[in-house]
């Protein structure tokens, strides 16, 4: 199969599916050509490197889902190289649910979500810890300008990813993006104006 996420996500109950609704034969295109979709590209590493969150499902021993939120400042999901990622794990709420799970099952999907301009990249990975004696990949992974404590740090290899359409994602805002809209650049164009 060419399209790396589509041999993921495409099951043969997803695609019984598909038949069954009729969307079937628009997607068998996905299982021709060259094997693509399974290494990040340069607007992929800008895409994610822009973010200052992401959503991150795991698996647990009994098989089900959870899905949790992480932020932090924009880029601390950093690009190491077009088939890996790695970000800091701040300090939470001490439940360590996706630590437990991906010690169990490395298994993750990634949500990375910008509103404003209504693009989503999903991403299809397996997640590790960084090791104890790789300080030097730990330190590639902090930002001394974010005051959080740093209490491990993931890998993620990357096997897939996809675009989603913008169909029904709705435009939201942070404080920084509103500001730049309403005060910035974009104040041309304010209502009050």
């Amino acid at each position: 199969m060419a399209h790396r996420y589509a041999q993921i996500a495409f099951t043969d109950k997803v695609r019984q599916a598909q038949t069954a609704q009729g969307s079937r034969q628009a997607y068998a295109r996905l299982d021709e050509g060259q094997p693509r979709h399974d290494r990040l590209g340069d607007f992929e590493a800008g895409f994610i490197a822009a973010r200052d969150s992401f959503y991150m499902a795991t698996v647990n021993s009994d098989g089900w889902p959870y899905v949790q939120h992480r932020g932090g400042p924009a880029g601390f999901v950093r690009v190491l190289d077009d088939s890996t990622l790695g970000f800091a794990d701040f300090a939470g709420n001490r439940q360590y649910v996706s630590l437990g799970n991906a010690l169990g099952d490395d298994r993750v999907s990634l949500f990375f979500m910008d509103y404003p301009n209504r693009a989503r990249l999903k991403l299809f990975g397996r997640m590790s810890l960084v090791p104890d004696d790789d300080p030097t990949t730990l330190a590639r992974l902090e930002d001394n300008s974010y005051r959080a404590r740093v209490e491990r740090g993931f890998l993620i290899r990357v096997e897939a990813f996809d675009w989603n359409c913008p169909q029904h994602i709705t435009p939201r805002f942070t404080e920084a993006e509103w500001a730049a809209r309403t005060h910035g650049e974009a104040g041309a164009n304010r209502p009050d104006r």
